[in-house]
């Protein structure tokens, strides 16, 4: 598999900046993912700075959302045009649950059950926060969070209660 380039104006829906893939590049991508349904994992160039990302279909389209971090490493922001590289990426994407959210469920098991019962996507959304933190203190603050998060108290990773 090759990395297919296109060109593309960064574009917005609510606060999320995206790109749409050119239909032969899209095409291209479902060959090699071997499907055409489901969300898309697949590495990315934007001006020759790589990332890993996930394609997704949102409201009948297929988008390329693009983080902070991509646009800022790119120095493009919406309305502008980047060059893009994308292949799927078939290595399998998972983060253990981090050992202080596993102690905390131990504690409690109300939200250790929740989290067993909450969706697939939002269980890894959650390991990867956690795993991606740099401070004991901010795993501790931010677990204890999640956990409230799980018992229907406020808001974790930009969620509502789940």
């Amino acid at each position: 598999m090759k990395m297919i380039k296109f060109r593309a104006k960064i574009e917005i829906i609510g606060i999320n900046p995206f790109v749409f893939l050119p239909e032969s590049v899209l095409n291209e991508v479902f060959i090699q993912a071997g499907k055409s349904k489901g969300k898309i994992p697949i590495r990315m160039k934007i001006d020759g700075h790589e990332f890993i990302q996930t394609l997704v279909k949102w409201k009948g389209a297929w988008r390329l959302y693009l983080n902070t971090p991509m646009r800022k490493a790119a120095a493009k922001d919406v309305g502008d045009v980047a060059d893009f590289e994308i292949i799927y990426d078939p290595v399998q994407r998972t983060y253990p649950i981090h050992p202080k959210l596993e102690q905390a469920f131990v504690k409690n098991k109300s939200a250790k059950k929740v989290f067993e019962s909450i969706r697939p996507s939002l269980r890894l959304e959650i390991n990867r926060y956690l795993s991606r933190l740099k401070t004991e203190e901010s795993v501790d603050r931010n677990v204890s969070k999640a956990i409230q998060f799980l018992l229907g108290n406020g808001r974790f990773v930009g969620r509502d209660k789940p």
